[in-house]
C-alpha cells in the first residue's frame, strides 16, 4: 500500500487574529511559521499538515489579520510539495455546518488541499470539523493514520479542564487507526492512540508553564518528534521573592509574568521593580499583583478555593437540568466567546 508522505511536519491552532487582532500576535504567527519552514526543511519534510483553527474569528476577518494569514499560507504552499489544511472551528463560520469557512480563499494556491469534507487517500483518513451524525463514520473507518480537528472528552482543555462526556465521539471510536494526531485542545496530551499535538506556541495565562508547543516532525510509521519555537512567548506565575532570588533564569524574553507581590514592598518600588523587569529582561509583561491570601487567611477564609473562570461556567453549566436549555450548545457558546 502507497503511503502519503514519507515525512511530514504538522503544526496547529494559529488563531490569527487572537486578542483583538494583535499586531503582536499575528506578527508572531508569522514568524513562527517561517521557523516552522525552515525546521521542516532542515529535516526534508515533504509533506505539511495544518490540524485546524487558523483564524482566531469566525464572524469576519479584519483586514489588517488578512495581511498576515495570506503571507503565511502563501509560503508554506511555497515551500512544501503538499499541504493538507484542515479548517478547525473557529474557521467555520457556523459551528454546526461546514458550508462557509474562512480560508476558501486559499484554493487558488496549487499546492494546498483543504480538507473540508472527508479525505480517504494512502492508508491516511483525514476528518473534517465533526458536525451532525459526521463522528458515526469514525468508528467504520481503518488506516495507519487519522488527522483531524477533533473535540474528544476526557481530554484536558486546558491544564485545569476536562471536556465532558456529551454521550457521542469517544476514544473507542478511533480504535481501527494506529495513530490520531488533532488540533483544537492546545495542551499536548496523549491517551491510548490519540494526540492533542499542542498548539503553535503559548496564547495565554491558561498555557501558563506549559512550553509544550510547536511543530511534530512525523516519519511515517516512526516515533515522532516535537520542537518547540525558541522565539516563542511563555506565560509564568510567579512569587516576588521567588523572583527576586533567581531573577536571572525565571525571565526571559517574550515573558508575560504575573508576579503575586508576598514581600512588603512601597507602590514605588513595585513600579520600579516592574519597569527594569520589562527594560532589562525584554519581559513583554509584567503584572505586580496584590497577594491576597494573606488578607483572606486573616479574615478566616483560608479554607477557600479558587477556581478559574472557565472551571466556573463549566461546572455552572453542566448541572443544568432543563428541557428548554441545552448545556451542550450553552457550552459550545461560552467556548467560542
Amino acid at each position: 500500500m502507497t503511503n502519503l508522505f514519507k515525512r511530514a511536519v504538522a503544526y496547529t491552532d494559529l488563531h490569527l487574529g487572537l486578542k483583538s487582532n494583535s499586531t503582536q500576535h499575528n506578527q508572531d504567527c508569522l514568524n513562527f511559521v517561517e521557523w516552522m519552514i525552515d525546521q521542516a526543511r532542515a529535516e526534508n519534510c515533504d509533506t505539511c499538515l495544518f490540524l485546524g483553527d487558523y483564524h482566531n474569528n469566525r464572524a469576519n476577518i479584519d483586514i489588517r489579520t488578512l495581511q498576515y494569514s495570506v503571507r503565511a499560507l502563501e509560503m508554506v504552499n511555497d515551500n512544501f510539495e503538499q499541504v493538507f489544511f484542515i479548517p478547525g472551528n473557529h474557521d467555520l463560520y457556523y459551528r454546526d455546518r461546514r458550508d462557509i469557512q474562512s480560508v476558501e480563499w486559499a484554493r487558488h494556491l496549487p499546492n494546498i488541499t483543504i480538507v473540508n469534507d472527508w479525505l480517504i487517500r494512502d492508508n491516511t483518513v483525514f476528518a473534517p470539523w465533526l458536525v451532525g451524525d459526521d463522528y458515526k463514520r469514525i468508528a467504520k473507518l481503518s488506516a495507519q493514520y487519522c488527522f483531524g480537528h477533533f473535540e474528544l472528552p476526557s481530554f484536558y482543555m486546558n491544564s485545569l479542564v476536562q471536556m465532558p462526556d456529551h454521550g457521542q465521539i469517544r476514544r473507542e471510536h478511533f480504535a481501527g487507526f494506529d495513530h490520531v494526531f488533532t488540533g483544537h485542545f492546545h495542551k499536548r496530551q496523549t491517551q491510548n492512540n490519540i494526540t492533542y499535538i499542542g498548539n503553535c506556541f503559548p496564547h495565554n495565562y491558561a498555557d501558563a508553564g506549559d512550553d509544550l508547543r510547536g511543530i511534530m516532525i512525523l516519519d511515517w510509521g516512526q516515533p515522532v518528534k516535537y520542537m518547540a519555537w525558541p522565539d516563542q512567548p511563555v506565560y509564568r506565575v510567579y512569587d516576588l521573592s521567588t523572583v527576586l532570588n533567581h531573577t536571572q533564569s525565571l525571565l526571559r524574553p517574550n515573558t508575560h509574568a504575573r508576579i503575586n507581590i508576598d514581600i512588603a514592598i512601597s507602590y514605588e518600588e513595585a513600579g520600579f521593580l516592574r519597569e527594569t523587569f520589562l527594560r532589562d529582561y525584554h519581559c513583554r509583561e509584567i503584572k505586580l499583583i496584590s497577594h491576597t491570601q494573606e488578607d483572606l487567611e486573616q479574615h478566616g477564609h483560608a479554607d477557600l478555593k479558587f477556581q478559574s473562570v472557565d472551571q466556573i461556567v463549566h461546572e455552572s453549566l453542566a448541572v443544568i437540568e432543563s428541557t428548554q436549555y441545552d448545556p451542550k450548545l450553552l457550552l459550545d457558546i461560552y467556548r467560542d466567546l
